[in-house]
């Protein structure tokens, strides 16, 4: 008998210990799929998202509840069919817990529905598609940055409260323009000197600004993205009118247009929810780390990004690691219960942030070249999303 259960302890072992590497193989990590741009001129968008993720990663240990974290990343193009793609493929090849990340509203509004319809949770870092908002907002819907019009918004109503009552009004033809403008008329009141909606990727604007000088308006509001951007606001300073007519703008002047911009940027304001600049503890500490890795300046596109990293935490953290109960992650979700870059705030019913909004200065940069975004004045303490009436969801 003795010999037969020394045996069976043996045996025991030896299985304990062939199964061993085993069971550590399959020890359960957290995935995390992250798509956004990372080819063609939108990629330094792209790459001021990736950066603050993985500088996200490293502030975490790269351990989410205890469990070590794994990011896929995904480049869209800036096409929605490749985010559809790369999506299906991280929920089913990669089999990730979470999808994170894009840019583009028309790539969210594709991507999006995909990711919730199979069960899981997306959280988007940028793109801000009114739909998703109202409508076809969505429990498994999370967004750390912003809905699309709030910015505008926001600059409308500084606009407003300054007096300013001759504007005049430039933006690209297409929904996006239509929405920036749409969302500064929520606000502003005054007279709007004249509309213009110029072809998108334009790239030369001597003739509207010719026009714009004719009309004399008291201010300037423009929305024009990247490339565009940067043309319009060369050719503005180019044209004498910097220091004659004040030059507003949304989504045009950031960290990821400054390097082109550089001198010609000075003067210039923008509203939006975040600045480098902002004093928040978590904010100041990205800033620090992001540079001293990477040598540049974040925009709000990477600290948004950031945060998003920073809210799925909060869920792992409060579920203890189990991925399983969607229910108790989207509750876990919905308290935000982590050090934002913006400081405290809550999400509204529809899960966006209610949150303030600044209007920001572009101004010569300490001891370098080029300029700086410096917070000047708070546009909109704990600001809704004008959609969130049209969500349905209650909680």
């Amino acid at each position: 008998m003795k010999t037969i259960l020394r045996a069976l302890v043996a045996g025991a072992a030896s299985f304990a210990v062939a199964f061993a590497p085993a069971a550590l193989a399959q020890q359960k990590s957290v995935k995390i799929g992250f798509i956004t741009t990372l080819s063609g001129p939108p990629a330094i968008i792209g790459k001021h998202m990736k950066d603050s993720v993985e500088l996200a990663l490293d502030h975490l240990g790269n351990k989410m509840g205890g469990l070590p974290v794994e990011v896929v990343f995904g480049d869209d193009q800036f096409k929605p069919e490749v985010g559809v793609q790369l999506a299906e493929e991280m929920l089913k090849k990669n089999q990730v817990d979470f999808v994170s990340g894009i840019i583009w509203s028309n790539v969210m509004m594709a991507v999006a529905p995909v990711v919730t319809d199979s069960g899981h949770i997306m959280v988007g870092t940028n793109a801000g598609a009114s739909p998703l908002a109202g409508s076809q907002c969505n429990e498994l819907y999370f967004s750390t940055s912003w809905n699309n019009d709030q910015s505008p918004e926001a600059l409308g109503k500084f606009l407003q409260d300054k007096g300013v009552n001759d504007l005049y009004i430039l933006a690209p033809n297409y929904q996006a323009g239509k929405d920036m403008v749409a969302g500064l008329k929520r606000y502003y009141k005054g007279r709007i000197v004249d509309e213009v909606y110029t072809k998108f990727q334009q790239q030369d604007y001597q003739a509207e600004i010719t026009q714009l000088r004719a009309k004399n308006p008291k201010a300037v509001f423009v929305f024009y993205p990247g490339g565009m951007g940067i043309q319009f606001v060369k050719q503005y300073v180019q044209a004498g009118l910097r220091d004659q007519i004040p030059l507003y703008s949304v989504f045009t002047v950031d960290e990821t247009s400054l390097p082109a911009l550089k001198e010609a940027a000075i003067g210039q304001y923008e509203a939006r929810f975040w600045s480098p600049d902002l004093n928040v503890p978590a904010s100041r500490k990205y800033v620090a780390d992001f540079e001293k890795k990477y040598g540049y300046t974040p925009s709000y596109y990477g600290a948004q990004s950031y945060d998003g990293i920073m809210l799925i935490d909060s869920a792992v953290r409060a579920t203890k690691g189990n991925l399983k109960d969607t229910k108790a992650l989207v509750a876990a979700m919905r308290k935000a219960n982590y050090d934002s870059i913006r400081g405290p705030f809550k999400f509204n019913n529809n899960q966006h942030p209610i949150q303030d909004f600044y209007l920001l200065q572009a101004v010569k940069a300490d001891n370098k070249d080029g300029a700086a975004m410096k917070i000047i004045a708070k546009a909109f303490e704990k600001h809704q999303d004008a959609y969130h009436q049209e969500c349905k969801m209650k909680w």
